[in-house]
């Protein structure tokens, strides 16, 4: 059996290919995130090719859209090495919004140094829906409840 530190490289990319959950594999350079791996499922989710996405921050998923309280729990969390999982607006290389549910958690060498962060994406876009349009039915049943009877 192979030791956890001898696995080969080869069979963790195919493992992390298998994923259906966007795996994306990130290193602090500064205050960037620089990305030096994402699976196959990042590209399906995202619409970009790894070619063309590799060694940048992932912050060009949130284009212009930065006013997101999500994005200040991700910048807190990494501040201080922590693992955080959110829910933001992401959009796609065709312009179209997802929403990402995202879990962030840093990795620690046996040396206790932060070496790298690991992102799982998932696309709730479908949930964050159900969950507005089920708000919507409730506003709405609590305006009909308190008006009053004929």
């Amino acid at each position: 059996m192979a030791e956890p530190d001898n696995l080969d490289p080869e069979l963790i990319q195919h493992l992390l290919d298998a994923s259906n959950d966007g795996i994306v594999v990130a290193e602090r350079e500064g205050d960037d995130h620089i990305m030096i791996y994402v699976n196959d499922a990042f590209e399906q989710l995202t619409g970009y090719h790894r070619d063309e996405i590799l060694y940048q921050d992932c912050r060009f998923l949130q284009s212009d859209d930065r006013d997101q309280e999500a994005i200040e729990q991700i910048r807190e969390a990494l501040r201080h090495d922590h693992p955080c999982r959110v829910t933001l607006r992401n959009y796609r290389k065709d312009g179209t919004l997802f929403w990402n549910e995202l879990s962030i958690t840093p990795v620690v060498h046996s040396t206790d140094q932060l070496t790298y962060y690991i992102g799982i994406q998932k696309d709730v876009t479908a949930r964050v829906e159900a969950e507005r349009q089920a708000e919507r039915l409730r506003q709405e049943l609590d305006q009909l409840k308190e008006r009053p009877a004929p």
